[in-house]
């Protein structure tokens, strides 16, 4: 990204496309939105959360819970707070009052919260602007990119330090609750729940930590991340309980091949569609390509899960600024899970590696 580029705000790009798009104002309702424009972090849960942006201003409406914070973190809005009990559609219908056309977040706002805005402003039209905010954080700025370093670099030395702190006998949840304190021993919050799957478990991409206890023998699959400052990282590491045999460190051995070819693959012009192509090639050729049923990796910055989406036969090109995930695995039900998952950005050359722990198949 340009100097320029970094030197504008994500407020103004904002005002820019409502300009393009002759907008009156933009109401923002998701928190990860409102936390890319503002800086302001929260989650509201079942209470009302509203960024108001109009041509000259932006006003920041919070429960009365969140008011303080909001009113150290959030740049470039004014705060306006509701207590439990008030209207908060008061506050935002007197941002919106007496407007035309406003954009809106069609995929987050509710149908109830809709009519309201239309039914006490007089606003004549909804335009989607989620899809524009969304473009707007394809690309990290130098500050973002530092952030997602800190929290890269913190999951690092977690992985570094977990393993020899796993034993047999140990629950998976045991295991969990073992590295996410260890993300925050080092300084970093959770970017989600820290996945621990054994034995058969880890055939089973998704499947939160359970009471099986690591046994002998088993493949054991860890898959976290921390967090600095909003910014995510997410990786995954393998290991097995006691001396790997053949098959697992096979498995391991194509894994990690098709990690290594779809990251050789990344550079700016290429489709995401084919680094998928890259890994999934290699796992083909080992005859394991039934057992690889996911796409290669997924986007990360203030959300685990965003764009871009790297999947098969996608035709998105790669920019530098781009910031994502490369995991390939193989899944054998009633054997195990293999999966190595690491953070990078594209850069003009093409790509840096952010998560750097050791790949190999760990001992416990």
């Amino acid at each position: 990204m340009s100097k320029a580029a970094a030197l504008t705000t994500p407020l103004q790009v904002l005002r820019r496309w409502m300009a393009n798009r002759h907008l009156d104002a933009t109401y923002v309702s998701r928190p990860v939105s409102i936390a890319y424009l503002t800086g302001f972090h929260a989650e509201p849960h079942e209470r009302l959360m509203g960024l108001v942006v109009n041509r000259e201003g932006a006003t920041l409406v919070v429960p009365a819970l969140e008011e303080q914070k909001a009113g150290a973190q959030a740049e470039g809005a004014e705060v306006a707070a509701w207590r439990d009990g008030e209207d908060p559609y008061e506050l935002v219908s007197r941002a919106l009052r007496g407007l035309g056309e406003i954009g809106v977040e069609k995929e987050h706002l509710s149908l109830h919260a809709a009519e309201v805005i239309t039914a006490r402003t007089g606003v004549s039209e909804l335009v989607d602007a989620g899809a524009e905010i969304r473009r707007m954080r394809l690309l990290k700025s130098e500050e973002e990119l530092e952030k997602l370093a800190r929290a890269a670099a913190i999951t690092d030395a977690a992985t570094d330090l977990v393993f020899s702190r796993l034993r047999v006998g140990q629950t998976e949840v045991e295991a969990a609750f073992i590295l996410s304190s260890l993300i925050g021993e080092l300084g970093g919050a959770l970017s989600f729940p820290c996945l621990v799957q054994s034995g058969p478990n880890s055939a089973l991409p998704h499947l939160e930590p359970s009471s099986r206890k690591l046994a002998a023998g088993d493949l054991v699959l860890l898959d976290f991340g921390a967090a600095f400052d909003g910014y995510k990282a997410d990786t995954t590491r393998m290991a097995v309980v006691g001396e790997p045999s053949a098959r697992q460190r096979e498995v391991h051995r194509v894994v990690v091949e098709a990690h290594d070819a779809a990251i050789a693959a990344v550079k700016p012009g290429i489709g995401a569609g084919e680094v998928d192509a890259a890994a999934r090639r290699v796992i083909d050729a080992a005859g394991y390509g039934e057992r690889f049923f996911h796409r290669v990796g997924h986007g990360l910055g203030l959300e685990g899960h965003e764009d871009p989406s790297l999947d098969p036969g996608s035709n998105t090109l790669l920019e530098p600024g781009m910031v994502f995930t490369i995991e390939p695995g193989v899944y054998i039900p009633g054997f195990g899970g293999v999966r190595v998952e690491d953070d990078l950005v594209v850069t003009e050359a093409g790509c840096r590696v952010l998560t750097k722990a050791d790949r190999a198949l760990r001992v416990i």
